[in-house]
């Protein structure tokens, strides 16, 4: 049985690389996709000739290490949309502080322009205040609605803005985990009709996650501590029945 001696990869490799291919290297396809890819010692000596150094800080800090060293001294800011019953689509833009888990609503609107955006953005640092000068970084995606202009709201106070790349949520799950848990729990469990609805509702919610909802990072506190109890001679005051039925549900609000 006659055997055709294979070609090695090195020799294809350095023929390639000085442009001396023969007529047997010029159609066939690697048989197996280990010789599609090539082997890493192989781009590392091609890179080596070319006089390329690897990328730098490839031993650094982690992306998670930084989020768990830098956690409160982080802000992130998201979007997520709500459909209406009429068909209309409105978009909620929120903060959440990365060392608490604080959610901040933003703002409801059916079209976010840049400048729309940017304000809100100036109406957080005034609701913030003091807590303000604490931040250090402002994490977002590379949506266009994020505008310089909106950066530079937070670089005037010595914030540094980190764009997460694309299409990778895990680069911020902390709001991502919050627009799953609010539109599981609360916008797709309700006929959304309107932005005055839809804020007075999310409004609600956030002070539920804020003020009520435990955090095990947190040791079972929320983000904004627990509300001190009312005091009745000298013992708490159990809450009332009409208390208790209004904590259960959110209250009815004007439909707008």
């Amino acid at each position: 049985m006659l055997t055709v001696p294979s070609r090695t990869k090195t020799d294809t490799g350095r023929r390639t690389q000085i442009g001396m291919l023969t007529p047997d290297d010029a159609n066939p396809l690697p048989r197996t996709q280990k010789e599609r890819r090539g082997t890493p010692s192989t781009v590392w000596k091609i890179l080596k000739d070319a006089g390329i150094d690897p990328a730098p800080r490839r031993a650094g800090l982690a992306w998670r290490a930084f989020l768990a060293g830098q956690a409160t001294t982080i802000l992130a800011v998201g979007f997520f949309h709500a459909g209406t019953v009429f068909l209309r689509r409105l978009y909620v833009l929120f903060f959440v502080e990365h060392g608490t888990c604080r959610v901040h609503l933003a703002g409801v609107t059916a079209h976010p322009a840049g400048a729309w955006v940017t304000q809100q953005a100036r109406n957080l640092l005034m609701t913030l205040e003091g807590r303000a000068d604490g931040l250090k970084f402002l994490i977002h995606d590379r949506d266009t609605k994020f505008t310089t202009a909106f950066d530079a709201v937070f670089t005037a106070i010595g914030v540094q803005i980190i764009k997460t790349p694309v299409r990778a949520p895990r680069a911020d799950a902390i709001a991502e985990r919050w627009i799953a848990s609010a539109c599981r729990e609360c916008v797709d469990q309700m006929l959304i009709t309107g932005e005055r609805y839809l804020r007075l509702v999310l409004g609600e919610y956030v002070d539920h996650c804020d003020t009520h909802r435990p955090h095990r990072t947190l040791h079972q506190h929320p983000p904004a501590g627990r509300p001190s109890a009312r005091c009745h001679g000298g013992r708490a005051r159990p809450p009332t029945r009409q208390a208790r039925r209004a904590d259960s549900r959110i209250r009815p609000g004007r439909i707008g």
